[in-house]
């Protein structure tokens, strides 16, 4: 299995990333990582070279950059040449934690979609209350969509869903604002009707109230929605564990009861933590493209490199363009 990482995305690159990259090929079996990037700030993180080469550039894309321009123009940037190692074939999947924009302008412009998908959908893996996590797509690839763009992030979900987390028959949801059938705005509407007849276990509307209890493996929703659900998941995570955190400082009687808590408050953190899903999928490019959380650590990085191989390894890819290929006469007609 080889990956492509851009060793120069992310808040915290090279050094977490180039962390995460030795943890992986120490902890899997048969796995080649090249890292893109300043050999020089990347070689003093790096503790082994085994099964891990550098291909060196000084050129990087930041996040003032406009990624589509800086995807046309900075040709040998870290993120741009790792994409261009999944084109041609010398990677199976690639990773960055850098700016999203240019890494979806990427995942279009160099690793190109598959046929028949009309945009890519960005998605996480986000946590339940069981700890079993859903994917939400789309978080934020296309602001507006179409019922048809709907129907397809669905069945991509339900693919990845299945064949990389192991669910044999994932729930896939509408987000929307009532559970009730017919609810909702024209996309909703339509794209509920799509998503009955569609090859998918549907179970209908769900709302965002409901989202981290477990009523769906796959929600579906148009980009704009997504990117606002997913900010305010986060945002009331991060706020919850500050306002704990006053609490339990406030006074000697509460930072005792900390210390006594402290083993469970740490198993909630890690039960709300992004790192422990790896990072978001561009699901419906020709080879799977993982965008790891900008803040990522080692262990983010490390899991989303056991993503993105899971991802090439059940060829999710190749399953998704046979089932759109599958029921593509039918989606025109209907969407």
């Amino acid at each position: 299995m080889r990956i492509a990482i851009d060793a120069m995305g992310g808040d915290h690159a090279p050094k977490e990333i180039v962390l995460g990259a030795v943890e992986a090929v120490s902890k899997i079996d048969n796995l080649h990582i090249t890292l893109y990037g300043d050999e020089a700030k990347i070689t003093p993180h790096l503790s082994t070279s085994q099964s891990i080469d550098i291909v060196h550039t000084t050129e990087a894309i930041t996040g003032e950059d406009e990624p589509v321009r800086a995807v046309r123009r900075k040709k040998n940037a870290s993120l741009v040449l790792m994409a261009e190692a999944v084109k041609e074939g010398q990677a199976d999947a690639c990773i960055s934690a850098g700016n999203t924009g240019a890494l979806m302008s990427a995942g279009l412009f160099v690793v190109g979609r598959i046929p028949g998908i009309e945009r890519p959908a960005l998605s996480p893996t986000l946590p339940t209350l069981d700890g079993n996590g859903f994917l939400l797509l789309d978080v934020g690839a296309n602001v507006d969509a179409k019922p048809s763009h709907l129907l397809q992030y669905a069945i991509m979900g339900s693919v990845y869903a299945q064949k990389v987390r192991g669910i044999e028959q994932p729930r896939v949801g509408l987000l929307n604002v009532g559970t009730e059938d017919g609810k909702g705005n024209d996309l909703t509407k339509r794209a509920f009707s799509l998503m009955k007849e569609a090859p998918i276990n549907f179970v209908g509307n769900v709302e965002a109230r409901d989202l981290l209890t477990c009523v769906a493996d796959v929600v579906v929703t148009d980009g704009f929605s997504g990117n606002v659900a997913l900010k305010t998941i986060e945002g009331t995570a991060e706020s919850m564990f500050s306002m704990l955190k006053q609490v339990f400082m406030g006074s000697l009687k509460t930072k005792l009861a900390a210390g006594v808590m402290k083993k469970d408050l740490k198993v909630l953190k890690n039960q709300l933590d992004y790192s422990e899903y790896g990072g978001a999928g561009l699901f419906g490019l020709g080879a799977p493209v993982i965008k790891a959380h900008g803040s990522s650590n080692s262990r983010a990085i490390y899991n989303a490199i056991k993503q993105a191989r899971h991802m090439a390894e059940f060829n999710v890819t190749e399953t998704i363009k046979e089932t759109i290929e599958a029921m593509g006469m039918e989606q025109e007609d209907k969407s």
